[in-house]
């Protein structure tokens, strides 16, 4: 993609939140992304106005624009239609899964402890979400694929307000787990991992009392 078109600056800044390096409540000056990307403000002003629709960033009247900062009513809304989503994924990847796309996913996941082992925080980050889209691509559904990756990338912004504690260790091994069962072709054991694994991401995530991951 060129580096001077606004899909790449959406994608850019995109990475940059689920990566966790721009904080919740960041202002995001027009002119210093200009800048750093070589780009005219306007090009800048159209990537700004992409990420507000996607709910990663708010336009302010007069302010200008900020890193999103999910309430908390919104990030149990978040998770609550990813569970909704990933059931109905797990049982049609169950139905038409090749040996490839398994293998696909166990690749993936060696990735993911890679990064973890590397001690590559915003790599880890990246990979834990990026299995759950993997799993929509593989199945050749774009929709879905683009979808989650629009809620993944809201949860990035969520865990990093209110995850007290890093469970990267415990996601890859629910989503080793999860690939065994995709593999045995058991659907209701399929299904009820990737709920039970989603349901422990959020329940790592401290409401009453908002915090910085610093891992």
């Amino acid at each position: 993609m060129d580096s001077t078109t606004t899909g790449f600056i959406v994608e850019a800044l995109t990475r940059s939140i689920v990566e966790h390096r721009l904080q919740p409540g960041a202002k995001l000056s027009e002119q210093k992304l200009a800048d750093q990307f070589g780009v005219s403000r306007t090009l800048v002003r159209q990537a700004l106005f992409t990420l507000s629709q996607n709910r990663l960033i708010n336009m302010e009247p007069a302010r200008g624009a900020f890193v999103a900062a999910p309430s908390v009513t919104e990030a149990q809304q978040v998770f609550a239609v990813r569970r909704m989503l990933e059931a109905g994924m797990a049982r049609a990847f169950v139905q038409q899964a090749t040996p490839a796309d398994i293998e696909a996913l166990h690749a993936h996941i060696e990735q993911e402890r890679a990064a973890i082992q590397r001690g590559d925080v915003p790599g880890r980050t990246a990979l834990l979400g990026d299995f759950h889209v993997r799993m929509a691509q593989l199945m050749g559904n774009d929709v879905l694929a683009l979808m989650l990756g629009d809620l993944i990338s809201r949860c990035a912004l969520i865990t990093l307000m209110y995850q007290s504690s890093s469970a990267a260790e415990h996601s890859v091994d629910e989503h080793a787990a999860i690939v065994q069962a995709l593999q045995s072709k058991d659907e209701a054991r399929a299904v009820a991992l990737m709920d039970a694994h989603l349901r422990h991401v959020e329940a790592t995530l401290t409401f009453d009392q908002p915090t910085r991951c610093t891992a």
